[in-house]
């Protein structure tokens, strides 16, 4: 019931003050990073970064207890405005690196959550390396 009272208090500001302060990052990202800079980057990521790093950080965040990661993609989902959808070069950015997240890892309760941060961000779903072998032996 306190808990109720409390999340009340605190939404109504904490979407306020995100929606304010993201939306200034994504007007500065927009003006000042350019389009070769997060080219650049982008393929970086998906050149130069060996499988086994990202495994890693996959594996990483897969011990995070499934409450954690719910509460986490809840909040992206409640407090994320839609500027940043808007944003071509911020929807880049999270599209190229959430594509590596499989859908394992989010907890069951939170599917309807990441279906849409999944469209709102055109997240493309990203085979792993070993379900594409899996379907490629015959």
């Amino acid at each position: 019931m306190i808990l109720d009272k409390t999340k009340e208090i605190l939404e109504q500001p904490a979407k306020f003050v995100s929606k304010k302060v993201i939306s200034f990052e994504v007007k500065a990202v927009e003006k000042l990073v350019p389009d070769r800079l997060l080219l650049f980057y982008l393929n970086t990521l998906d050149k130069h970064v060996p499988p086994r790093a990202i495994e890693g950080i996959i594996n990483g965040l897969d011990k995070l207890p499934p409450r954690l990661r719910s509460s986490l993609i809840t909040a992206a989902d409640e407090y994320v405005p839609d500027t940043v959808a808007s944003s071509r070069k911020v929807s880049a950015v999270i599209s190229g690196v959430y594509k590596y997240l499989p859908d394992r890892i989010i907890p069951p309760e939170s599917a309807a959550d990441w279906a849409n941060i999944k469209t709102r961000f055109h997240i493309p779903t990203l085979l792993s390396r070993d379900d594409r072998h899996k379907t490629l032996k015959p």
